[in-house]
């Protein structure tokens, strides 16, 4: 089956309209038809989609159709898209009922990103049909915990990728179960986030921000230990950092009450609405493009289960060449650290990363940029997904 394969990427950009899910999706488009391929975007989840004038789930899919159509627009796919309406709507929007239906025949493979879907008769008759773990910690533990419905939902697929990079190593906690997973990581369309020339000189004070959801449901237990799909454990054993480091931080953060807000400016942090940049793809991007870099820590289960995961959007800082200081999950097995991109464990390791771009901002930021271009060049993150289908 080598050469040019037919594609369906399987996600959710419609039913979770944000920047962050907009660009991840546009990665693995774009990626994969600058390899050659013929590849389509389709949202049949069978879920309503978030409406944000309603703050909630809506039945009305018209908010997410028009979503998706803007992000394809501006990525040039605006006939390679389509979106099924869940219950009682059932419509297809984007393209024509006959062309999803011939998508789906002629397909070679189906990547099922996310685990945002629910497999279904017409896409089980996709011959591979790949489950795409971008947020490890959930699925592996209900599947080795015997959970028939996790079972199931998996077992619809032949093959596995999983964005947790130290998953198998003697200090994972995460349990590879029944399903053998290849390990990858987020791929990038380096010229979308290139820094723009004439950027402006360097601010005295370096500002260092982050785009995050403050605290988010979700436990799970696995062997005596809950884990928690939240960052704000984690931020809270830093709080005091910008008085250690003498400068603010600044958070632009979603899901955060108001006093969680007076807490954190009164221990310096410096906290702004997300809505605003993490809505729209380009305000998000725009955002990364006006920082020196981020700071950022990572979510309770990525950390504590030593998953080696390493964040889309810390992705995006590196390739703006802003240089990154994050929580160590494991990724320093697999991406280089110490110039550029620092991870920690430890608060004195976080005021040593701060000193060292301080003094050498240029060498660290052309640090970062060069990671980006080994390591998460889509082009090469998405030869290696392929190649690993045996094709």
């Amino acid at each position: 089956m080598g050469g040019r394969l037919r594609l369906i990427i399987l996600g959710a950009i419609g039913r979770i309209p944000f920047a962050g899910m907009a660009w991840e999706g546009l990665h693995y488009l774009e990626g994969l038809r600058r390899l050659g391929h013929d590849v389509y975007y389709i949202e049949d989840t069978n879920s309503w989609p978030y409406d944000p004038e309603q703050d909630g789930s809506s039945p009305d899919c018209s908010h997410a159709v028009k979503h998706i159509a803007r992000v394809m627009d501006w990525a040039g796919l605006s006939d390679r898209w389509a979106y099924r309406a869940a219950e009682p709507d059932r419509r297809i929007y984007g393209l024509s009922e006959s062309q999803f239906a011939k998508v789906f025949q002629e397909a070679d493979v189906l990547i099922n990103w996310g685990a945002s879907t629910r497999l279904r008769d017409e896409h089980l008759n996709v011959p591979i049909r790949i489950l795409l773990q971008t947020d490890p910690g959930g699925d592996e533990i209900l599947v080795a915990q015997g959970d028939p419905d996790a079972v199931e939902m998996l077992g619809a697929h032949t093959h596995f990728f999983n964005w947790a990079e130290n998953l198998g190593a003697p200090d994972c906690v995460l349990p590879t179960g029944r399903f053998r997973y290849w390990t990858t990581r987020m791929p990038v369309v380096l010229d979308w986030f290139r820094l723009p020339a004439n950027n402006g000189t360097r601010p005295a004070q370096l500002r260092f921000t982050t785009v995050a959801n403050w605290q988010q449901p979700g436990e799970i237990e696995w062997n005596g230990e809950v884990y928690s799909w939240s960052k704000h454990q984690q931020f809270l054993k830093f709080i005091d950092l910008p008085g250690r480091i003498g400068q603010p931080i600044e958070l632009a953060l979603g899901s955060v009450d108001e006093e969680t807000i007076e807490l954190l400016t009164s221990r310096g942090w410096r906290v702004i609405d997300a809505s605003p940049v993490g809505t729209d793809m380009l305000p998000f991007r725009d955002y990364i493009f006006g920082s020196d870099g981020e700071f950022t820590v990572a979510k309770d289960q990525y950390v504590r289960l030593r998953t080696g995961l390493f964040s889309y959007r810390s992705a995006y800082y590196l390739s703006a060449s802003k240089p990154v200081i994050t929580q160590d999950t494991g990724f320093g097995k697999v991406l280089p650290t110490g110039e550029g991109l620092f991870s920690f464990n430890s608060m004195e390791e976080i005021i040593a990363a701060f000193e060292a771009i301080r003094s050498h901002y240029k060498r660290h930021s052309h640090a970062a940029r060069a990671i980006a271009e080994e390591y998460f060049r889509a082009e090469t993150v998405l030869a290696k997904f392929i190649d690993h289908l045996g094709l």
